[in-house]
């Protein structure tokens, strides 16, 4: 009898399995608390101790707003999480004394505003100009020299120019908002994109690629390229930019630094030219569309360069007022490649740009 017992109750505990796999109980949502680059998918667990969440797909989440900025643990560690398909999720940094601790994407005060001679930028021959690529553009460059082609639309060359930049994602419910929203006027952007969430997001980076946004380097799993030693930083940056051409056939050719940290063995190490910013919107601490906006309008110039996240619905909130309104400026809304070519500068591999002008 004490035998069948325990056969039922394991054939009940089987089948109650199956069904928990079969309908998890709840969808997996995104734990913005993290900050820039440690975001990451929070795995619910059903009663029976079954991992129950799968990444969630590429549509709107919901998720919560946290008040914070710190890295999450359980039992006193780091969370490290995984895709079912073994793909790192974001391995949050462990904390540290000093100013590495915060994971604010924002250089140290000497950088927040570099002198001009911080700009290791090097004069480069006139590019060829792009050629017209429709009719009506080949009318419109007829008219007006000054008007070049350049993914899908229409550049000025003698007017002023910036470019928008976000980083952290890929994540589809804010990546799509901003890229409508940038198309609708004739813009492009770029996203500074972490390697181990591109293929979780495989439409939309293809969607950046096919659309004339650029897709760029910042890193595979947002790691403080400043704490690891040469080996490590020349993978992480190979590996990111390996799963972005798998994904899109398309191969970075300029790379963020998490945090915007460096040191010599960084800069030796990389191999890519390095974007920083010379605007940060602070978007990851605020959450606040009106402060992100802010941040923008009113201080902007030619050949800004404008740090934003890629993982805050506030974020695609306020682009769709900084888009509009720099447009109506005058401002034409490039990629960073793009402001490079157009103002004529050549990028070098391990060399800092802050702003392009």
């Amino acid at each position: 009898m004490k035998r069948q017992m325990k056969c039922l109750k394991a054939l009940a505990l089987s089948l109650a399995l199956g069904i928990t796999l079969a309908f998890p109980a709840s969808a997996a949502w995104q734990n913005e608390s993290l900050g820039p680059g440690a975001a990451q998918w929070i795995e619910e667990v059903s009663p029976d101790g079954t991992v129950a969440s799968q990444p969630a797909p590429d549509a709107d989440s919901h998720f919560t707003a946290p008040e914070d900025h710190s890295t999450t643990y359980i039992d006193g560690q780091p969370v490290s999480l995984t895709t079912p398909e073994g793909t790192s999720l974001g391995v949050p940094e462990i904390p540290v004394t000093g100013t590495e601790a915060t994971e604010s994407d924002t250089p140290a005060a000497a950088e927040t505003a570099p002198a001009e001679t911080a700009q290791t930028e090097t004069q480069a021959p006139q590019q060829e100009a792009a050629q017209p690529e429709t009719a009506q553009e080949t009318s419109q460059a007829s008219e007006n020299p000054n008007l070049v082609a350049s993914n899908g639309r229409m550049v000025d060359i003698t007017k002023p120019m910036v470019a928008l930049t976000y980083d952290d994602g890929p994540y589809a419910p804010v990546g799509n908002r901003i890229m409508d929203i940038a198309e609708q006027y004739n813009g492009r952007v770029t996203f500074f994109m972490v390697g181990d969430r591109v293929k979780t997001y495989a439409a939309e980076v293809k969607r950046m690629v096919q659309n004339g946004h650029e897709v760029a380097n910042h890193t595979y799993s947002h790691k403080y390229l400043n704490k690891l030693d040469a080996a490590s930083i020349r993978s992480q940056v190979e590996q990111c930019n390996n799963v972005i051409q798998e994904v899109t056939g398309v191969r970075p050719t300029i790379m963020r630094l998490p945090g915007g940290n460096k040191n010599a063995t960084v800069l030796q190490n990389v191999n890519m030219p390095i974007i920083l910013w010379n605007i940060d919107t602070r978007d990851w601490a605020t959450k606040n569309a009106a402060k992100t906006i802010d941040a923008v309008l009113g201080k902007v110039k030619d050949g800004d360069i404008i740090l934003m996240h890629e993982l805050y619905s506030s974020t695609a909130d306020a682009a769709a007022t900084i888009i509009p309104e720099l447009s109506a400026q005058g401002y034409q809304l490039v990629t960073v490649s793009e402001l490079a070519k157009f103002k004529g500068k050549s990028l070098a591999a391990n060399q800092i740009y802050y702003s392009i002008r």
